[in-house]
């Protein structure tokens, strides 16, 4: 789950990074108010979660509080990349010296956090890093032993930084890396982290991603779990139903208990020359009610032409899954063509459920991708 920046920077704070001085505005007179009370030039930040609001015109500069209303009204009801500006951060303007980068990220395949940083953070941090990856500084942390000052200390070594800005560069890292275990997050960047005129490290931009799976431990975030901005109308619909859902550009449903065996089923379509229209795992053990809304909520998107089931029965009983594949198919405004493979716990009882209602039953996924992508055009 993705924080926006004001989610991120209150986290920060509470670390003790200093921070630019703002508020959040929800309208173009409270955007004016805040700029007044800061007294000084601000900057107006679209408060998204998607990167790129930078280059996307997503951050404005205002030199008073009449230039800050104008730039709000601006912002406020456009769209980055298709997502609509309903709020704002109204920051003072640093007076920056230098730009760096610093964050703290899970490598899945090295199984460890690993901290990227470098003396030349902003927006071009992605060219910087194509182009001249020797200026960004890689650590893997053990998790046995976590970050030490000394670690630390080496990360930033390289850089041509004054022996107290390395020991402050060095301090933020490991407070970076408290802030990850602390909040379950998956990244915490900061991107810049400025140094200012007087010679303080400021936290510009920050953004910070939490490990869905650990939610339950930040109830503060639980409402913001069934919501994402950057999900389509469909992808809502599914996240508030507890469905992990994903849609693709296809045509073809797909429906899979099991984020494994969901992928293999999408790659199968892919291999017999079909194109998958979703991503949706039904999870395990679910009962017939929750098999049906899976279904209907797949049939129900206008570009599928066909659905592929595939089902893998451990505590997952293929009968309930049978049972709401037919419900499913009562209820659904539209018919469209479905191909089922079910393997696993009362097999035999749910293939005779599907034969009695007339539905495709395949007994392994090859057949069964393949007839769905015959089935599509037909």
């Amino acid at each position: 789950m993705k924080l926006f920046e004001y989610e991120a920077k209150a986290i920060l704070g509470k670390y003790g990074l200093a921070l630019p001085r703002g508020r959040v505005a929800m309208t173009a007179g409270e955007a004016r108010a805040i700029s007044r009370d800061l007294g000084k030039p601000v900057f107006l930040k679209a408060q998204i979660t998607v990167s790129g609001r930078g280059k996307a015109g997503g951050i404005l500069q205002a030199a008073d509080e009449d230039a800050a209303e104008k730039a709000a009204l601006q912002l406020f009801g456009t769209k980055i990349q298709d997502i609509p500006v309903t709020a704002l951060l109204i920051e003072e303007k640093l007076d920056l010296q230098e730009q760096l980068y610093a964050s703290v990220a899970i490598d899945r395949q090295a199984k460890s956090f690993v901290v990227l940083a470098s003396p030349s953070g902003g927006m071009d941090i992605e060219e910087t890093a194509r182009t001249s990856p020797e200026r960004i500084s890689r650590f893997y942390i053990d998790p046995l032993v976590g970050l030490n000052d000394r670690d630390a200390s080496g990360i930033v070594g390289s850089f041509k930084l004054g022996r107290e800005q390395a020991r402050q560069f060095a301090a933020i890292l490991t407070s970076l890396y408290r802030v990850a275990l602390d909040n379950d997050a998956e990244m915490v960047e900061l991107n810049p982290l400025a140094i200012t005129a007087s010679g303080a490290f400021v936290a510009a931009d920050a953004r910070i991603t939490l490990d869905d799976n650990a939610v339950f431990r930040h109830p503060e975030f639980a409402e913001r779990s069934l919501h994402r901005e950057e999900d389509t109308p469909r992808e809502a619909e599914a996240r508030r139903s507890r469905f992990s859902y994903v849609d693709l550009d296809g045509d073809i449903g797909i429906v899979g208990n099991g984020a494994g065996l969901v992928m293999a089923t999408v790659d199968m379509v892919y291999l017999y020359g079909g194109r998958p229209a979703n991503f949706l795992d039904i999870g395990g053990g679910a009962r017939i009610e929750i098999f049906r809304d899976g279904v209907l909520l797949v049939m129900n998107k206008p570009e599928v032409k066909a659905v592929l089931i595939n089902i893998l029965g451990g505590i997952t009983r293929c009968n309930l899954v049978a049972a709401g594949v037919v419900e499913a198919l009562k209820t659904a405004p539209v018919k469209k063509p479905m191909a089922v493979r079910m393997i696993g716990t009362n097999e035999e009882e749910g293939q005779e459920i599907l034969r009695q209602n007339g539905i495709g039953y395949y007994p392994d996924l090859e057949q069964a991708a393949a007839a769905i992508v015959k089935l599509k055009v037909q």
